[in-house]
């Protein structure tokens, strides 16, 4: 029979590549949804509300390997206290509620894999590279990402293989924030983001759901990885390469911080900062990006 993977998350946009490539590798996929859906051959679909710590549980009990990729988006909407307390909660509760069925049905996964982000490194900006052995810093991302990855750790204590996958920035073909960045570029308006210095650490969405199949497959695999483009890639940068894969140069002036604080608030910091960030350690253990440069990377999430 196919091992079977848990997707929470699983009809966003990395859940929907994912299970692409979960299914081309021999895989059956469950989802967790908030809505029900109809079964196809290789995906089934149950439901669950955190809020109400909900869940069908024999989406836990066939499940092989879990992939949680479930909580609110942190560029949504601006972070209001409400907004903040939204995505902490999201990502807490639905580990945890993940956690206590598992418990309730005496259920031992192979692998419990959850997403993570760079933003544990703190909404800062400076020249220092990223392990996964450097301290997170406390400010709002790097707390939501401590929380995030808190609530996975403690499968561990049911014996349960745990990896953590710090994501940088997706670039994909329909979704992503090229989802919003193209089209302004596409009409030769694109410009430098505030000083254009900080650093964009990226990763290709193919490279980035190969991730995560390695940590399915690879027993070896444990704790926390970095997955980004190590390459010091600044808005700078990012901007005038996409702006030569539309056929120009950036000839507008950059928009001010201050500017961009004004309309976005407290989240112009996911914009406005960045860190290098290293994957030496996902590459020792023989794992290859597929995109390494970001100009043949941009020029695959947006060709027609």
């Amino acid at each position: 029979m196919k091992k079977n993977v848990l997707i929470t998350g699983g009809t966003g946009f990395v859940g929907r590549h994912l299970t692409q490539l979960l299914i081309a590798n021999g895989f059956s996929v469950s989802v967790l949804s908030r809505n029900k859906r109809v079964n196809t051959a290789n995906v089934f679909y149950y439901c669950w509300d955190v809020e109400k710590q909900f869940i069908e549980e024999e989406a836990i009990r066939k499940a092989d390997y879990i992939i949680h990729l479930a909580g609110d988006s942190i560029v949504e909407k601006r972070w209001t206290k409400k907004r903040k307390a939204s995505i902490l909660s999201s990502r807490e509760l639905s580990a945890q509620l993940i956690f206590d069925t598992l418990v309730k049905s005496n259920k031992k996964a192979e692998a419990f894999v959850s997403a993570s982000a760079v933003g544990i490194y703190g909404a800062i900006n400076g020249r220092a590279i990223c392990t996964e052995e450097m301290q997170p810093t406390n400010d709002f991302l790097g707390l939501t990402c401590q929380k995030w990855e808190a609530a996975a750790n403690q499968f561990e204590k049911l014996g349960i293989r745990t990896v953590k996958i710090r994501t940088g920035l997706v670039l994909g073909k329909e979704d992503g924030f090229l989802k919003k960045l193209a089209p302004v570029f596409k009409l030769r308006l694109g410009s430098v983001l505030g000083s254009g210095k900080q650093y964009m650490p990226w990763i290709h969405i193919d490279d980035l759901c190969r991730i995560y199949l390695e940590a399915i497959k690879n027993s070896t695999m444990r704790g926390a990885y970095n997955a980004a483009i190590t390459d010091d890639t600044t808005n700078k940068t990012f901007s005038e390469v996409l702006a030569k894969i539309y056929g120009y140069s950036v000839w507008l002036p950059g928009v001010p911080s201050f500017l961009i604080k004004f309309f976005l608030g407290e989240m112009a910091k996911l914009i406005l900062t960045g860190r290098r960030i290293s994957n030496k350690k996902i590459k020792e253990l023989g794992f290859e990006f597929q995109f390494n440069n970001l100009e043949e990377a941009l020029r695959d999430c947006i060709k027609e």
